[in-house]
């Protein structure tokens, strides 16, 4: 078994880096706990063969199938703080550090896109195998929707229901747009603009890293709206707090990031073009949020892909964190969807 990694040594390995740049694991952890210990429910930590560690919420009703949430790109299993305490009261519900992300191990990702894709999804099967899970409700926001997907097609057995939360990378890169022809489509945010700048030259979470001291505030200036969403949870600095220590750690997941997607973020191996290769028995349910940046039609298109075992939901008032903008809609479609299963 592995041990999680020492963040306290640099990207180039120069001694003074730390100091440079206020973060540390036991800041991430420690930031971690404070938002985790809201949760009424108890939680327990598992290291696997790939250091994937996993935060398994139990439930009053642990023989019922379980729900495994996977976070998307830059976050951790502390974002899901409005949904594990609600979601888990009649059913397990696991969530999990995705490999190069929040606490989990930060090992080098291949510069392949298909090799970074299968390194995420093979660590997702190991801490399976480590928890004995025979099947499970598999959901994915964002990245986590893309390799959840991925994950379905190489092990459907594994998967009985697959909900896909404003997933990225699932188009293929449209042909340039006229200007003022879509007009009424919700235009991305600052802080999606910014990371799309670097991504096709750095890691893209390199610009937090270099900013050393200032990385916090950086954070708080293009992230505001994870203070807002859970201002009625901490009234201080906590969540852009817990958002900065997730990404300013030694790159790893990122890398794996900027080898799947090309240039303005979208993915180098389109989920579109594969999603024929789920079982056509395995249900699907996309959600989507009104005024998320992300292109809903890809709902349709998967519906028509898939007539036979397919959902598409559009949650009102919410952007691309569902989860946050609207966690009691958020909470109840899920929890319909998985009384649909047992």
């Amino acid at each position: 078994m592995l041990h999680l990694m020492n963040v306290a040594r640099s990207e180039s390995g120069w001694g003074w880096w730390p100091s440079w740049r206020p973060t540390s694991m036991s800041l991430l952890k420690s930031t971690e706990a404070k938002i985790l210990a809201r949760e009424s429910q108890l939680c327990f930590h598992v290291l696997c063969e790939t250091a994937c560690r996993v935060s398994v919420f139990i439930a009053v009703s642990p023989k019922r199938t379980p729900l495994v949430m996977v976070h998307g790109f830059g976050g951790g299993v502390g974002l899901w703080i409005r949904n594990l305490d609600p979601l888990c009261r009649s059913r397990p519900v696991m969530a999990f550090d995705l490999l190069g992300f929040g606490r989990s191990s930060r090992p080098p990702f291949p510069l392949d896109a298909a090799q970074a894709e299968e390194k995420s999804v093979g660590s997702i099967e190991h801490w399976r195998r480590a928890l004995g899970l025979e099947r499970m409700i598999l959901l994915g926001h964002s990245l986590g929707g893309y390799l959840a997907t991925s994950y379905a097609i190489q092990y459907p057995e594994r998967v009985c229901h697959l909900i896909l939360v404003d997933p990225w990378g699932f188009p293929e890169r449209p042909q340039p747009v006229v200007a003022g022809a879509d007009d009424k489509k919700p235009k991305l945010p600052r802080w999606v603009k910014a990371v799309l700048s670097v991504v096709t030259l750095f890691n893209p979470l390199a610009v937090i890293r270099a900013a050393g001291p200032w990385g916090p505030g950086l954070v708080q200036k293009f992230r505001p709206d994870f203070k807002r969403k859970f201002e009625d949870l901490f009234d201080d600095d906590t969540m852009t707090q817990y958002i900065y220590h997730c990404n300013a750690q030694r790159p790893s997941g990122e890398v794996g990031f900027r080898a799947m997607s090309e240039s303005l973020g979208w993915a180098r191996r389109p989920m579109l073009q594969r999603v024929h290769l789920l079982p056509p028995e395995l249900p699907v349910t996309l959600l989507y949020g009104a005024r998320s940046w992300m292109d809903s039609s890809t709902g349709s298109r998967v519906a028509q892909l898939r007539p036979r075992s397919h959902t598409y939901t559009v949650i009102e008032g919410a952007s691309h964190h569902i989860y946050a903008d609207q966690p009691d809609e958020f909470n109840r479609v899920v929890r319909n969807i998985c009384d649909s299963v047992d």
